[in-house]
């Protein structure tokens, strides 16, 4: 692996008191340090706007941890309080930053670096950094660490990225995409390269199709302002459903280091050809039931008519040897039937049946990877059903599952920013996205979108607690393919 440049023994938070921070931040730190995992020397600083003192940043955290982190997990958390401090800041104007270098000097003991964690709204991003610098923050020993969204376009991103890039090279810039932190996610790597049953049949040979589906019961959720101003496209689509296709379908890195596997994973996204309007859908969910309860249309939670997507699916071709002819159909979208992440890959059928005729029912094999809200593997095999039987042999599919939390009962299941926070603190970028990856994706959809202008593309509504519009089945069905439900 790369080796890190350094430790860091100072943390810096930005947005220290919002909803990202108390629900995954704070939590997935204060877990981290009950396991051991955090340097003794390690020192938490937390800045935003809200008029805080230590103590009150600490009585802030406190609620947080109860609130969202289970009790075994949280150790000694009066020791955790312990490390954090706070100051405020007004990142809009230059005035708090050497208040704020102050009291991240007064936090560190030892010859360590300083991680910077960047949760703020993308418009603060370059008076940030503008500010950091003039303080003296963005020296040899400070990593960058970016969080989503980064820009609405591959116009606004390069722009972000710009800004960063002035004060912090390329390898020491962390880009988050939490979903990068998911066990299952990593553990596809796992399936792939680490085993020599699956690789010499991953490829168009063997496998017809791949679908990646994220799918969400949830509706706005306070969301409002940001997500109609995004849509399903730019949440979803441009970053974690293209690292999970980029994971499918990259060729094996020549070690599990930050350039190899990011080298990789840029190779698949440059090679998607770009959609044409008919291989994409879109959808606006209207009232309907989720849970069992009634819920309101899009429209009735906005306030107005907007024709901004809550759905959307694509039949998407990686264009290179290993894929030809291969589609990888993506699905995501809001109130949906259920909330759960998965890739199904599905294999070609036997070349040739010795069962035919003899009512065997043979189907073909597939291989589906649960993300969330379970952390499976299942491969669907053909075996004989026990008995006899005067029509001949009788066949069946069976599953061959392997759940996660059982597999590895000892494990504690973590939150997917647990891993990337450690890395970021160790210096690790394997897990983070490279600006040539987020450049490549924004392309990708910026093609779409102008599609979508060109052709005056607006939503179809689906009822809310369905599988969105009738459009995406037809997307599959006409290449004879069922969306897995």
């Amino acid at each position: 692996m790369d080796v890190p440049q350094f430790a860091a023994d100072r943390l810096l938070l930005f947005g220290a008191t919002g909803d990202l921070s108390r629900r995954k931040l704070l939590p997935s730190l204060c877990a981290l340090d009950a396991d051991g995992l955090l340097s003794d020397e390690l020192h938490i600083i937390g800045t935003a706007r809200s008029e805080l003192d230590d103590a009150g940043f600490r009585n802030m955290a406190r609620e947080a941890l109860e609130e969202f982190l289970p009790a075994d997990r949280r150790g000694s958390m009066a020791g955790f309080l312990n490390r954090l401090t706070y100051q405020s800041l007004d990142a809009t104007t230059l005035e708090g930053f050497d208040a704020l270098a102050a009291k991240v000097h007064e936090a560190g003991t030892g010859d360590g670096g300083l991680a910077i964690f960047l949760s703020t709204a993308p418009s603060l991003f370059k008076p940030t950094i503008a500010g950091l610098e003039k303080a003296g923050l963005t020296g040899e020993k400070v990593r960058m660490c970016l969080e989503k969204p980064l820009g609405s376009d591959l116009e606004s991103s390069a722009k972000i990225n710009d800004a960063v890039a002035a004060a912090f090279p390329e390898d020491r810039i962390f880009r988050i995409d939490h979903y990068l932190g998911k066990e299952t996610v990593q553990n596809l790597l796992a399936l792939r390269f680490a085993n020599i049953l699956f690789e010499p049949i991953w490829n168009s040979n063997v496998i017809e199709h791949v679908q990646i589906t994220v799918a969400e019961t949830v509706g706005l959720e306070g969301r409002v302002g940001f997500y109609d101003d995004a849509g399903a496209l730019r949440d979803m689509v441009q970053n974690h459903m293209l690292q999970l296709l980029a994971l499918v379908a990259m060729e094996p890195p020549t070690s599990f280091d930050a350039t190899a596997v990011r080298d990789e994973k840029v190779k698949v996204l440059r090679a998607l050809r770009e959609a044409t309007a008919g291989e994409t859908v879109t959808g606006q969910y209207r009232a309907g039931a989720s849970g069992g309860q009634a819920v309101p249309g899009y429209d009735e939670e906005l306030g107005e008519a907007s024709d901004t997507e809550t759905f959307v699916a694509i039949k998407a071709h990686v264009d290179n040897w290993r894929w030809k002819g291969v589609p990888f159909y993506l699905r995501t979208g809001k109130r949906m039937p259920e909330r759960v992440t998965e890739i199904l890959v599905q294999f070609r059928c036997v070349p040739h049946s010795i069962f035919e005729g003899t009512g065997a029912g043979l189907q073909p094999n597939r291989l589906l990877i649960g993300i969330q809200p379970e952390e499976d593997i299942t491969l669907s095999l053909m075996a004989k059903v026990p008995g006899l039987d005067e029509d001949g042999v009788r066949l069946r599919e069976v599953p061959l599952a392997i759940t996660m939390p059982d597999a590895f009962a000892e494990a504690q299941r973590r939150i997917a920013y647990e891993r990337l926070l450690l890395d970021l603190i160790k210096g690790d970028q394997t897990l983070f996205v490279r600006r040539d990856e987020v450049e490549a994706q924004w392309q990708w959809i910026d093609h779409i979108r102008a599609e979508w202008e060109k052709q005056g593309k607006t939503p179809q509504t689906y009822m809310a607690g369905t599988w969105g519009p009738s459009g995406a089945i037809a997307l599959t069905e006409r290449d004879g393919v069922s969306w897995h439900e």
